[in-house]
């Protein structure tokens, strides 16, 4: 069993859970996610590591309930426990592995939205850890749905912006990269953008046209997170990949998120995923016991 030693709400809808897991805590990355589950009965769900600290032994996750066992987890108070606690599983981000001289010359965006401000923040932290400080731009629909400004003040240069304007200012997270470029004379060696899919293609469709190395990182699309469900089966470049097993983390310039947007609601349905099994072939995967594939 894994408790909860500390749970929070962060914003309307928002949940922050603090969990008791040395081991994985001692392996943790930026950029990987955890497997957690409620009971024996319970849903296995993917969720990225918003923090972690080794020494404690804590993992912390944050999440939006969609369904209903993540509506349950909302509920979970400090000293409940999860049944399962997995992890650290996909790959770390790229970061981590690049020279540290060659990583302090580059000059890195990170473009958050919504939810997806929680898996910048490890990467945002790692980086100012070792000498490097990023800009970091996060957006949200109105001001009562950004998350943890507080702890990306400190270890970023921060710019927030809202949809309706209710906070800092008005716009999209586009509209401020467009801004710090065109008209602050930022330049960026890469960018890294997470949030909603949709979110995630109008970034890359800007940094391409800037001429800006991008990575997304796909967890939003993953449910089984093992790579035999193939729900997060995406096409980047001319190739198959799974999120899970091969990402998170991709060349935002190559994921095709047309498809994989249109893939994600065809999923959701005994139908779609009929359609989907017969299309992608060998190409499918199964093992999830919905689609079929495992047959």
């Amino acid at each position: 069993m894994y408790k909860i030693l500390k749970a929070e709400k962060l914003a309307s809808n928002i949940f922050m859970k603090v969990v008791e897991a040395p081991r994985v805590a001692k392996h943790c990355l930026p950029g990987q996610f955890v497997i957690v589950k409620l009971d024996e009965t319970g849903e296995r769900i993917p969720l990225t590591i918003c923090d972690y600290d080794a020494k404690e032994g804590t993992v912390t996750i944050v999440f939006q309930p969609i369904g209903a066992s993540t509506m349950k987890m909302a509920e979970l108070e400090a000293g409940d426990c999860f049944e399962d606690f997995v992890g650290p599983l996909g790959k770390p981000s790229e970061f981590t592995e690049e020279n540290l001289d060659e990583l302090k010359k580059k000059k890195i965006v990170f473009v958050a939205g919504g939810v997806g401000t929680a898996p910048v923040y490890p990467q945002l932290k790692w980086l100012h850890e070792h000498g490097v400080t990023a800009d970091a731009i996060v957006g949200a629909k109105t001001k009562d749905l950004i998350i943890l400004e507080k702890e990306m003040s400190a270890v970023s240069n921060l710019y927030l912006t809202t949809d309706d304007g209710s906070y800092i200012r008005k716009g999209m997270g586009t509209d401020v990269l467009r801004d710090l470029v065109e008209n602050q004379g930022k330049q960026y060696d890469i960018c890294v953008a997470i949030g909603p899919m949709i979110m995630m293609k109008f970034v890359c469709l800007l940094t391409k046209e800037l001429n800006i190395p991008t990575i997304v990182s796909m967890n939003p699309i993953m449910v089984d997170g093992t790579g035999m469900c193939g729900a997060c089966r995406l096409i980047v470049g001319d190739e198959v990949k799974f999120a899970c097993v091969d990402g998170p983390e991709f060349d935002g310039h190559l994921v095709d998120f047309d498809l994989a947007m249109k893939r994600q609601q065809m999923y959701k349905t005994d139908e779609g995923r009929a359609i989907l099994k017969l299309q992608e072939g060998d190409t499918h995967h199964g093992g999830c016991g919905h689609c079929g594939g495992d047959k």
